[in-house]
């Protein structure tokens, strides 16, 4: 039986009374208004709750076969890594004359309280996802303790506290508590005693105290060290044997030091920031004084967080996720073998191992940061190892500080970044500090004060600060750092810390003595092999006509991936017919809310696919012996490159053939070479081989010697070599046929290769090139000429840009990271080909085994020797329907069926649609189950009616641009007539639409005159109003017009990837709703914006509840591993709705490898989502969030097994299109639907062949084959099903590979919510809690003047945890005057720190000015009026060096002006639309993706800018001339100010920028405007080239056009 949680016994000092959290920033409001708006649950779902008896854990570990024996050095488990994610808010305080004081934790404290948005909650809103705090040891608190309690006064020099969680079982605390006390004894270290750290459990929260454990202090003397270091390197060493002489107790898992140091003590729990300091006493205690502190709030997406997971960790406080985790952990467990350092004296064994997959990232990492500072390095110096700032082509290190590149070149080779979005904060004791991942995708921004502290904090305004002692104001830009050095009050920002660090030693001497880099070889001329040969071995290899002709030919023609469209509606590969190489039963992971996709096309500068060859040595050792490697630039190699490897002599290499024979049969053969390859890998590396060159080169291919799968060979190598303690002694190289595509390079370099010289797709390219087709359509200029050589190179460029797309995806930047990480997912592997080659990687539903994949790769193989292969290459219709090929779920015959049912409007039609369906090949996953029921049927009568179910059905989010107008408005009118919703997709939409139809006479309307088949009372508009990354056509009107707003984090055809519409279907009227130019190609940024973490797309859903507070928010996610966790923490960040799409979804034009390799099914993910979110009944987090599923829906059954599967509403893409018309031409990238369904030529929109009609047809036959299936199982209504995997059961089919497929996550049931699902549906917009905007527009004043178009001046105070503030005032006037139509004005200013998201929306008659400084995403979609930021008077910095303003501002802008006198942080004015700007400095990346609109930057900004500008104009005061290599020149062209127009407009922003801000900086440019002129620089993209501010001679071509528009007539 559990015992009671202890009370703390001992007498304490008087307590100081906690402030409450940041009492000035409450002012006015109560604190539980205030902080605690975290979306109220109502109380009917409050008394749901109870007790949870599944974890995590029940719905993340399936049932899986696994091999009996698991090896001792065991690969990262890709199931331990997805249960644990999160990010967070943090900071720290530190004082700079290193003097304890309570005022510092106090300060912490106060600062932690005002993050309380950036963390979670579970259900109970009380037991928070962990907040924490580190500081130095309390010692004044501990003598006092030691007094009391007799001891003798406790010798600060040589004792180490310990803050340890303990198990809450009696018996188990006392066992715990002798295994540690054994421990330490066994040491040598003495036990001082164990101290219980007083608390009040009162403020915890119902879930938490649950978990809570037994929370002791432990101290220990250790008098045999004196050197501090080493004392503190003992007590690491204790831990380690701690957990050692635990780990197979029964209460392993409730034993946890938060701390053991000399110097660091930690604090932390599953609390909300708020009450961190009242539960712990110890932090209200006078005598706890610190000189610094650092603190955190975490936001856990998974559903049970837990005590030890909250943070600060031992060293590190994060923000953010390690996307590379799974590979990082397997290199650090590759390199127990080697890691030795003096410091340890011989101790090395007892610190192993050096991660636990089954932590958070963020332990892990902290778990690599203390076993490098332990071993003598500084905490700056280990964050410059790990985390690696993007150091290629910097215009200021490579100039300046050469040795800090150095540094990170050396350690290139040596150490594989800790890749992801991360804001670090980090202490030993004696430093404090804080850095910022390369892509600089996290808040950081930091201040000093004249009376000697320093803080840094992921936002402003956490901590009351008298702003005249400020003497400093800056941000952590992307790879920055600053440290603070206690012991000297030294503080060193960036630079300054790194080349004291890189200086240490010569690095870039070493780099020049050992490292050695492969010089490019010139591509082959000629072929090698015959054409017959050529074809024979593509036969043999796999290849198909497809592959050939529109991958391989492409990529050569064109240096680019091919694209293509309409989604991918062929089988799995495991259930296909057809035979597939092994590849495709793999698809790429991305990232989606908790961690950002990023962007190769815009922000390519972080990303790097350099690797390095040769052997890795001893991380813990530094010198030149560790250089001794060959850099590739890319893991590309020719033919001659892989020649120069194989000759070079240190690397000893070694070529190991890649062939099984089967001449004794099939059976057995394969696993029997496998084995082999390892051993003879294992004997050649432990030989001195430092290469492993792994080839299925042969002079001849034989019948009874097929090729092994290299990606099996690979992975089986690599992951022997990581068993056997030697992957760092040695890099492997694949030298192969298999390998054409991005998707096959990602793999095999995503499973252990370094390098891949595709020697047959190489010669393919060659023999394309020389054929006479080629050559006749080059001579008739009908391709573009390319040589030989240029093929090649071409290819090769294509594959390289399809890597670091495939990378970026997962928000990873290099391809060393990506080297070995496992980023996959399997679809149809059993478990004993994962266990032997794919350790760790997710295989939900098993499959094929070693003797089935080896008759698979057989069944390729023998057509390179019958007699009855054709003599040229086979095409099994894997991309394109075609006759004999793979079958497609979209083929001609289903459209003409369905068009058929559906315009004669015949029930017989349709039943022979059905039947068609049901006859079809087995293609998803659901065709392998059928329903069941025990109950007797009913009469149809009984069962609710289609109009009923028809409520349930959406569509899908096709843009308007994508598809035609007629198409987008005529499924919108028919999902309105049967009350569903239809998705206006990303482009926006015409107000026009917003009203119904009046004017309808014989179906037709002169509102919208191309439309027929109209009634009267029709409306266009789409219930659902996407915002996705582009923010295109999206407006304050657009917003306030929706039933519900969607934000699209990822979509089924190409997730991680932003949405990109040609040139050619930018009509002129698609790019006015988009606010872009006719012509111009529209490419939307991958989803990481304001998007890139749960917290922000958690400020995004509120403010998207600001500016319309009926409309529900729902998040489009698309079905992967780990989903679950993912939807979770976008339930707790209060979305109303989550849609799960499959990877087989999809319209507009997608890179085919995106089509076909990305994102799982949708059963998989439906299914993990609703069981993980079901599983935590106690969170009621299934009750919170309707289920909305797309992908591929065809039919009612699928309607009702997505229901089973748990679904509550049902979305219909492509089959919607073909419903209206639709031919399945597959051409809609290309704007040549034959149709006019996808197109924008007017000449074909003409020929759109649908009506309203035919779709509401459609659906009301699939609600009533839903109804008449309802009836046969016996139930009256889909409510009774809904999560009813009971109901499920395995079809007996007969697969033509494999019988192992595994069901049994399919049909897991965690239990069904309390709520019915009509319940869940028809809930209340969620609550966001009281906000400032409510106050405002309570005040009699503003109303009237809202309400009377009044003008009305009105003065607030406003603190950081106001977020979104103007957003609802501005939703109240644009939902009564549109967006320009308001005739009054607000004069509104704010005093104070604003919290994110503030001026968002803003709209016409709105002018906004605050007086002190803003957070991220300041006027944020804002579509007019007038943004002031300008710091208070009395300040003790320089306005114009100071950053008042966060990241991503004036996203999204379609109009407006923003003044800020001071600098801004990254990416400001990303894809600003029409907004106007001024500002005084920039981070990187300013303008991105702009198509409109004028900013003018008055002082130095960072790097990247104006990459993806497309529209509008900039202009840059270059002052010190270091602009130039700092602008992406890809687009815009940088000239002077030349057209008087363009300098009156310069000047008449800067005079009211002046006006507005008082700038100093702007008043002398305009007093010396002669002098300053000059100075500037103006970007100009080619669609402002003339216009009249760009053009100097505007009035002369004005002329030329003139006269060639007459000349014309």
């Amino acid at each position: 039986m559990a015992a009671t949680i202890p009370r703390a016994v001992a007498p304490q000092p008087a307590l100081l009374p906690l402030p409450r959290a940041a009492p000035l920033l409450l002012a006015g409001r109560a604190a539980a208004r205030r902080l605690r708006a975290r979306g109220a649950r109502t109380p009917a779902l409050a008394a749901t709750r109870r007790s949870w008896a599944v974890s995590a854990r029940a719905v993340l570990d399936l049932p899986r076969r696994r091999a009996p024996q698991k090896p001792a050095q065991e690969a990262a488990d890709l199931n331990d890594i997805l249960s644990e994610r999160g990010a967070c808010g943090v900071g720290f305080v530190a004082n700079l004359s290193n003097e304890p004081s309570l005022n510092v934790v106090r300060d912490a404290l106060t600062a932690l309280g005002c993050m309380e948005h950036r963390g979670g909650c579970g259900s109970d809103n009380d037991s928070g996802d962990g907040a924490g705090l580190m500081s130095g040891i309390p010692w004044d608190l501990f003598d006092d303790w030691a007094s009391k309690e007799g001891l003798a006064p406790i010798e600060r020099t040589h004792t180490g506290v310990g803050m340890v969680f303990l198990p809450q079982n009696e018996n188990s605390l006392a066992e715990a508590k002798a295994a540690v006390e054994k421990v330490f004894t066994d040491e040598g270290l003495e036990v001082l005693g164990w101290r219980p750290v007083p608390f009040n459990l009162s403020v915890v929260g119902p879930n938490a105290k649950e978990t809570m454990p037994n929370i002791l202090q432990i101290f220990v003397r250790i008098a045999k060290e004196d050197d501090a270091d080493d004392i503190e390197r003992e007590l690491y060493i204790c831990r380690k044997l701690i957990e050692r002489a635990t780990k197979s107790a029964s209460w392993a898992d409730e034993l946890y030091f938060c701390s053991l140091s000399s110097r660091t003590i930690i604090y932390k729990g599953m609390l909300r920031s708020e009450v961190l300091g009242q539960f712990y006493k110890d932090l209200q205690n006078e005598l706890y004084k610190s000189p610094f502190a650092i603190y955190h709030r975490r936001f856990s997406t998974n559903t049970s967080p837990r005590w030890p997971l909250a943070q600060p960790m031992r060293l590190l406080g994060h923000n953010g996720e390690i996307n590379t985790i799974q590979g990082n952990l397997n290199w650090m467990r590759s390199r127990e073998a080697t890691i030795q350092s003096p410091v340890w004296r011989g101790r090395e064994n007892e610190l192993r191992p050096f991660g636990d997959p089954k932590a958070s990232d963020s332990a892990n990492l902290d778990s690599a940061a203390e076993l490098l500072l332990r071993s003598g390095r500084s905490p700056a110096e280990a964050m410059m190892m790990l985390v690696p700032e993007a150091y290629k082509n910097h215009p200021t290190l490579s100039v300046k500080y050469p040795e800090v590149i150095d540094f990170y070149e050396y350690y290139k080779g040596q150490m594989e970044a800790w890749d992801g979005p991360a804001l670090l904060l980090f202490s030993d004791g004696r430093t404090v500090g804080a850095c910022l991942d390369r892509n600089g995708l996290r808040p950081a921004r930091y201040w000093k004060t004249s009376d000697g502290f320093v803080y840094v904090a992921s936002e402003v305004g956490v901590i009351p600060m008298d702003e005249s002692k400020v003497v400093m104001k800056g941000r952590l830009g992307p790879g920055m750092m600053i440290t603070v050095d206690l012991e000297t009050g030294q503080v060193l920002e960036n630079t300054e810390v790194k080349k004291n660090v890189a200086s240490a030693k010569p690095y870039g001497t070493w780099l020049q003595e050992s490292t050695r880099s492969v010089k490019p070889v010139n591509f082959q001329s000629s072929p090698v092999m015959d054409n017959e040969t050529i074809l024979r071995h593509q036969q043999a290899f796999g290849y198909s006509s497809e592959d050939v002709q529109m991958v391989i030919e492409t990529m050569a023609s064109q240096g680019k991936e091919p694209t293509f469209c309409m989604g991918d509606d062929i089988p799995l590969a495991v259930l296909s017919q057809k035979p597939h190489m092994l590849f495709d039963y793999f698809k790429q992971r991305f990232a989606q809310v908790t961690n950002p996709a990023i962007d190769p096309l815009r922000e390519g500068l972080v990303m790097s696919l350099e690797v390095n060859i040769g052997k890795r040595g001893n991380i813990l050792e530094v010198g030149p012996e560790n250089a001794d490697q060959v850099t590739l630039s890319s893991p590309v190699l020719n033919e001659g490159e892989l020649e120069s490897l194989l000759k070079d002599p240190k690397l000893k290499p070694k070529v190991l053939s890649t062939y099984f024979n089967i001449r004794k049969g099939l059976d057995g053969s394969l696993e029997n070479a496998i084995k082999a390859l390892c051993e003879e890998a294992d004997a050649a590396v432990r030989s001195g081989s430092q290469l492993l060159v792994l080839s299925d080169r042969s002079e001849a291919l034989e019948p009874t010697r097929p090729a092994v799968p290299i990606l099996l060979a690979v992975g089986a190598i690599h992951q022997h070599l990581i068993q056997n303690g030697l992957r760092m002694s040695a890099s492997i190289v694949a030298d192969t046929a298999q390998c054409f595509s991005t998707h096959q390079f990602a793999c095999l370099i995503g499973y252990g290769a370094s390098a891949i010289c595709p020697y047959l797709a190489l010669e393919t390219c060659r023999q394309w090139r020389l054929s006479n087709k080629t050559v006749n359509l080059m001579r008739n200029g009908k391709m573009p000429t390319v040589t030989i050589e240029q093929a090649q190179r071409n290819f090769i460029k294509a594959v390289k840009s399809g890597l670091l797309k495939i990378l970026s995806k997962m928000g990873i930047s290099l391809l060393s990271s990506y080297c070995g990480a496992q980023i996959f997912e399997i679809y149809g592997l059993g478990q004993e080909v994962v266990d032997l080659a794919f350790c760790g990687s997710v295989s939900k539903i098993g499959g094929l085994t070693l003797n089935e994949l080896g008759r698979e790769t057989l069944s390729f193989w023998v057509r390179a020797f019958s007699e009855d292969t054709a003599k040229r290459l086979e095409n099994f219709g894997f991309i394109q329907s075609r006759p004999g090929g793979e079958f497609h779920a979209n083929n001609p015959e289903m459209s003409k069926l369905l068009h058929k049912a559906i315009r004669e409007k015949s029930d017989n039609a349709y039943t022979i649609y059905q039947q068609h369906l049901a006859s079809r090949p087995v293609n998803v996953l659901r065709d392998l189950v059928e329903l069941k029921s025990e109950r007797t049927p009913i009469p149809i009568g009984k069962v609710e009616p289609a109009t009923s179910i028809v409520e349930r059905f959406c569509t899908g989010g096709m843009s308007l641009g994508a598809i035609s107008r007629e198409t987008h408005e005529a499924i919108a009118i028919a999902m309105n007539r049967i009350g569903g919703k239809s998705n206006s997709g990303e482009g926006g939409e015409d107000p026009i639409r917003w009203s119904p139809l009046t004017d309808v006479v014989d179906g037709y309307s002169a509102t919208l005159p191309h439309l027929k088949g109209l009634q009267n009372g029709d409306t266009a508009t789409s219930a659902i109003k996407q915002v996705a990354s582009g923010r295109f056509g999206v407006t304050p009107t657009f917003l306030v017009n929706a039933e519900q707003i969607e934000i699209k984090i990822a979509q089924g055809a190409k997730p991680g990837e932003g949405g990109q519409l040609p040139g050619k279907k930018v009509s002129a009227y698609i790019a006015r709703l988009r606010n872009s130019k006719p012509g111009v190609p529209l490419i939307s940024p991958p989803p990481h914006h304001d998007i890139y973490s749960i917290e922000d797309l958690a400020q995004l859903i509120f403010d998207l509840h600001q500016i319309n507070p009926k409309a529900k928010v729902s998040v489009k996610l698309v079905a992967e591993a780990g989903i679950g966790t993912v939807a979770s923490g976008v339930s707790k960040a209060n979305a109303d709705v989550i849609q799960i799409s499959g990877h087989d979804g999809g319209t507009g034009a997608s890179p085919i490898s995106s089509i076909k390799h990305a994102g799982g099914p949708w059963e998989l993910g439906l299914t993990e989502t609703h069981q993980t979110l079901i599983s935590f009944i106690q969170n009621g987090l299934r009750e919170r969030v309707v289920l909305r599923v797309d992908g591929g829906f065809r039919s009612g059954l699928d309607v009702l097994l997505a229901a089973a599967m748990g679904a509550d509403e049902y979305g219909f893409g492509s089959v919607a299109m073909i419903a209206t018309g639709c031919v399945m031409a597959r051409i809609c990238h290309t704007n040549n639907c034959p149709v006019g369904v996808a197109s924008q030529r007017e000449e074909l929109r003409g020929r759109f062949p649908g009506v309203p009609g035919d779709l509401v047809n459609y659906f009301l036959f699939v609600a009533e084959e839903v109804r008449a299936t309802l009836a046969q199982l016996g139930y009256e209504k889909l409510d009774d099903i809904i999560g009813r995997t009971d109901l499920l059961k395995p079809k007996h089919i007969s697969l033509v590979k494999t019988q192992h497929i595994d069901l049994a996550y399919l049909l897991m049931n965690a239990g069904l919510p309390k709520w019915s699902s009509s319940q869940i549906r028809t809930q209340d917009v969620h609550y966001n809690g009281p906000v400032l905007d409510e106050t405002i527009l309570a005040d009699p004043e503003v109303s009237d003047a809202i309400e009377n178009e009044k003008e009305v001046s009105k003065t607030y105070p406003i603190y950081n945890v106001d977020r979104a503030v103007c957003g609802r005032v501005a939703g109240s006037i644009v939902k009564k005057y549109g967006d320009t139509g308001f005739a009054g004005q607000l004069n509104i200013t704010f005093t104070g720190s604003a919290g994110q998201s503030f001026g968002c929306f803003l709209t016409p008659g709105m002018n906004v000015r605050i007086v002190g400084e803003a957070n991220d995403y300041v006027g944020k979609g804002m579509a007019g009026g007038e943004l002031v930021v300008v710091p208070v008077d009395d300040t003790g910095f320089v306005p114009e060096d100071a950053a008042i303003v966060g990241n991503t501002c004036l996203y999204g802008a379609t109009g407006g002006q923003v003044f800020v006198r001071g600098k801004t942080g990254e990416r400001f004015a990303v894809r600003n639309s029409l907004g106007q700007a001024v500002v005084e400095g920039t981070g990187d990346h300013c303008c991105e993706y702009m198509t409109g609109g004028c900013v003018v930057v008055l002082g130095k900004v960072g790097r990247n800018v104006a990459a993806g500008m497309t529209g509008g104009l900039a202009y840059m005061l270059d002052e010190d001339d270091t602009l130039v290599p700092k602008v992406n020149k890809e687009i815009v062209k940088m000239q002077r100010v030349n057209a008087p127009a363009g300098q009156m407009q310069l000047k008449g922003l800067i005079e009211a920028y002046v006006e507005k801000t008082g700038s100093t900086k702007g008043a002398k440019i305009l007093s010396e405007w002669e002098a300053y002129l000059p100075l500037f620089w103006q970007l100009v993209p080619p669609s402002e080239e003339d216009s009249p501010e760009a053009c100097a001679e505007f009035e002369r071509v004005l002329a030329r056009q003139k006269t060639a528009v007459q000349s014309a007539k």
